[in-house]
Formats: C-alpha cells, sequence, structure tokens
C-alpha cells in the first residue's frame, strides 16, 4: 500500500484515504532527455509482467488542456495566470486520472509532474513560496525519476525532433532573436532550477546522457523495490 501523503496542507476535497493500492511514478527532465521514451518502454515492462498500468501528462486534462495548448500559442497570458492554468490541469488529472488509477491497483506513469511547472516558473522569476502553495494539494509519489543530461547531449536529441520551442528556449523572457542562443542560457538556468528542486524534493538521478537501452535497464532496476508487495494481475 502507498501511503498518501501532500507536499502542503491541502488535499482534494472528498478524497480522505490514507493510503492506496497502487504506485504513482513520476519520469522528469527537461525537453529532449527521453522522458516519453522512457515511460512508453517501461509501459510496456510493466504490462508483460502482469502490473495494470495508466500514463498521464503535463498539459493532458481534457478540462483544460486543449485551451492551455491554445492559450500558449498565444503568447499572451502573464506568468500568474499561466501557473494557475497549470495548475487546474494537474488538479483536474489529479482527480480523474490519477487518484482513480491508485485506488484500482494500477502503477500510474507520469511524464512530468509540478516539477517541471515550478523549474520553468522559477526562471521567469515566480516567487517559490507562492508556487509551493499552489501545488501543496500533489500527493507525494512512490518515486521521482529524474532523467539528467548535460547541454551537449541534449542539443542532437533536441535538432532531431521538433527543434528549439519557443516556451523551451525562454523566447518569452530572453531578449535578441538568436533561438539558439537563448535555449542555450534558458536551459542552463533550468537545469541549475532542476537540480535546486530534486535536492529539496528528493529526485532520483538517473544518468540521461547514456543510450535508452541503458537508461531503461537502469529504470527497471530502480523500480522493481517500489512495486515490492503489488500483486500482478493474473
Amino acid at each position: 500500500m502507498t501511503k498518501i501523503r501532500y507536499y502542503g496542507s491541502g488535499a482534494i476535497p472528498g478524497f480522505d484515504s490514507k493510503e492506496l493500492p497502487g504506485r504513482l511514478i513520476v519520469l522528469e527532465g527537461t525537453d529532449g532527455v527521453g522522458r516519453s521514451t522512457q515511460v512508453a518502454l517501461l509501459h510496456e515492462w510493466l504490462e508483460a509482467n502482469g502490473y495494470a498500468v495508466t500514463q498521464t501528462g503535463l498539459a493532458r486534462s481534457s478540462l483544460v488542456g486543449p485551451g492551455l495548448t491554445r492559450a500558449k500559442q498565444g503568447h499572451t497570458l502573464g506568468d500568474s495566470t499561466l501557473n494557475l492554468f497549470y495548475a487546474t490541469d494537474f488538479a483536474d488529472r489529479l482527480e480523474r486520472e490519477i487518484i482513480p488509477a491508485l485506488r484500482a491497483g494500477f502503477v500510474c506513469l507520469t511524464d512530468r509532474y509540478i516539477y517541471s511547472i515550478i523549474a520553468r516558473a522559477r526562471v521567469r522569476g515566480v516567487d517559490p513560496e507562492w508556487l509551493k502553495d499552489l501545488f501543496g494539494f500533489a500527493i507525494v509519489p512512490d518515486a521521482v525519476f529524474y532523467l539528467e543530461a548535460d547541454l551537449e547531449h541534449l542539443i542532437p536529441r533536441v535538432l532531431s525532433g521538433e527543434g528549439f520551442d519557443y516556451w523551451e528556449s525562454g523566447m518569452d523572457v530572453l531578449r535578441g532573436d538568436d533561438i539558439y542562443a537563448n535555449w542555450r542560457i534558458y536551459q542552463t538556468q533550468l537545469l541549475e532550477q532542476f537540480r535546486l528542486i530534486g535536492q529539496e524534493y528528493q529526485f532520483i538521478h538517473i544518468d540521461a546522457n547514456r543510450s535508452v537501452h541503458e537508461i531503461f535497464t537502469d529504470l527497471r532496476r530502480r523500480l522493481k523495490p517500489i512495486l515490492k508487495g503489488m500483486r500482478p494481475a493474473a
């Protein structure tokens, strides 16, 4: 059983369980580090071993996810409003997806949690104490695996994907039109925030400079003790 703890004093209204049979597993890290790939591999591996699995991720709420995506395309939201939007997305997914999965005994894999939101906001100068209060209703996961890669390993991965994203290059806060230069500055600041947040929230660091297979092998090894006591489906 997983003991339910919160990062703050607030809890989801109407939810008073002290423990649930599922496991909440988070994969964190900046863009291009390979989170989605590892979530997919872990999902397949867990199901092959008889575990019931579900997955979720940032801005995927059916309630506000589409609206959040549209708002970011317009680049019109202030920092506070954007983070309130993200908090609403997270609250909806927590209530509708994460808690029901944990109650049903599922392993819930989530591609990012509250930490990416906090790291991005802190780079933009948002008050850290306000952010902690805002996300105080978040359930403490059973494990947070932080995929950590340096810039020189991230660059070719980003280029082979969708390229340098407006938000992940900090174009909304940095001066100049050079998206590559801004990306390096912004990602350096973001990685520093992840380092600080990781100390506070007890991240399990995973060396993501390695191959996909090596990272996956490491994650499986570290995940097995966390699953101990769970009963796979027949």
